[in-house]
């Protein structure tokens, strides 16, 4: 009967060399369990799994006509759908009422060698390239088509993995290597386009210390050498402390190089409150220089039980706080808020708030948030020189949905007379 098992065991590793990433969850954990039991000896499943990675490569190629150095293949992505209304205390504000879009849809390629591919394309609107900030697209034109750009496109070189240390290197069109408890900074739909290096030491199993840096492009200037670029570098401490307590700790500099580079000629110019002037004969001249400082923190306590919430129920406060020694005044910016809850997964839910106050010219305009904005004369639009409430629930009642309810109450710091703005978003969105 134990041979017999053993065989079992081995057929399972077979098929996992011929299936996708489930099937070899699935392989691996008839193992574990042929172990609990004895049937298996821990070497002997150590051999099992070593023979499946070993024919692997030879099996995924065979079967999918990749090259025998690709390993793997994931797809995703999520479709959001959106009513997104803006009402201004201003009377000569007209109220305006959306229905918007947001399409992701991408691939990631693992390479042997510690390498990994990616591309992903979204939606989004805006001349040129679209939105840096936002993939949303409003249902207009009479039904016109649609467009669709890439939003990632990277290589990464992972060759830092020891129990103690990891680290990889990013090229390309990337997620954000920053890590931010709020959007004060950098809107989540932001790409940056350059290098990335990401640095991981666990201290022991309570400290972990990392380090994210970057250096990126941001507008090149044909004929001259005055290119614009920023980079950053940023240090973080993580620490879980027991099953229920954990917390994080960060501090960053960050930094425009060519900021006279981005005139709103020169970069799409989605956003406003930074101080602009006509210099040397380019209007719309950033006036001043951004070489922020930022800080952040945040603790998580976890609960074994809250009600009408399955599992594990985590309640977070986090703050941060962002000054730019590059401009006189009107430099500084902060926010503070709470998590409860964690949605993502069926029957769980999850309600936030944030208070946010961002000076004119604490961090550029072109980065921050896209749904945070105040009404100037009678528009709407998102940027620095913002203050206000942001209010969401949201809740999933399957694993592939999420539904979110948001509230968005604002007022401009400076002349903020007739410049407040609530802005009520409601979402689905699916992800596959």
């Amino acid at each position: 009967m134990k041979n017999k098992l053993k065989i079992l065991a081995l057929t399972a590793a077979a098929f996992a060399t011929l299936g996708t990433t489930a099937h070899a969850q699935s392989a691996d954990a008839l193992i574990d369990k042929l172990v609990d039991k004895g049937i298996l000896t821990t070497k002997e499943a150590q051999d099992l799994r070593d023979e499946a990675d070993k024919n692997f490569a030879t099996a995924f190629a065979s079967k999918t006509g990749m090259a025998d150095w690709v390993t793997a293949l994931k797809f995703n992505g999520d479709l959001r759908l959106r009513y997104d209304g803006i009402y201004g205390e201003n009377p000569a504000y007209v109220e305006r009422h959306r229905f918007r879009y947001r399409l992701r849809f991408g691939f990631t390629v693992d390479l042997m060698n510690d390498f990994e591919v990616g591309l992903k394309l979204t939606s989004s609107e805006g001349s040129g390239g679209g939105d840096p900030i936002s993939g949303n697209t409003t249902f207009t034109g009479n039904g016109s088509k649609k467009l669709i750009y890439i939003d990632l496109a990277y290589a990464k070189w992972s060759p830092i993995h020891t129990p103690d240390w990891a680290g990889s290197f990013t090229f390309g069109k990337m997620e954000n290597p920053f890590v931010f408890p709020s959007t004060m900074m950098f809107d989540k739909d932001y790409t940056p386009e350059g290098i990335a290096a990401q640095l991981a030491y666990n201290i022991n199993d309570v400290h972990t210390m990392r380090l994210n840096a970057g250096a990126f492009a941001l507008y090149e200037a044909s004929g001259t050498s005055s290119d614009a670029y920023f980079g950053g570098a940023q240090l973080r401490w993580d620490a879980k402390w027991n099953a229920t307590w954990s917390s994080t700790a960060g501090a960053a500099a960050f930094g425009l190089m060519s900021d006279r580079s981005l005139a709103s000629a020169n970069v799409p110019d989605g956003g406003r409150g930074n101080t602009r002037a006509t210099i040397n004969g380019v209007a719309n001249t950033l006036r001043y220089q951004y070489r922020p400082v930022y800080f952040d923190g945040g603790i998580t306590h976890t609960l074994e039980s809250f009600p009408m919430y399955p599992g594990a129920f985590p309640i977070s406060l986090s703050g941060d706080f962002v000054h730019n020694s590059g401009a006189p005044r009107d430099n500084e910016g902060y926010s503070i808020g709470m998590q409860f809850g964690k949605a993502g997964k069926k029957g769980t839910w999850q309600l936030d708030y944030r208070w946010e106050a961002l000076q004119a010219d604490a961090w550029y305009e072109e980065f921050v948030e896209s749904d945070f904005g105040s009404i100037s004369g009678t528009s709407y639009g998102s940027g620095t020189n913002i203050k206000g409430h942001w209010l969401k629930f949201s809740y999933s009642p399957y694993d592939s949905l999420t539904l979110g309810l948001s509230c968005f109450m604002t007022k401009a710091i400076n002349n903020p007379v007739n410049s407040g703005a609530t802005r009520i978003m409601a979402d689905a969105v699916w992800k596959f």
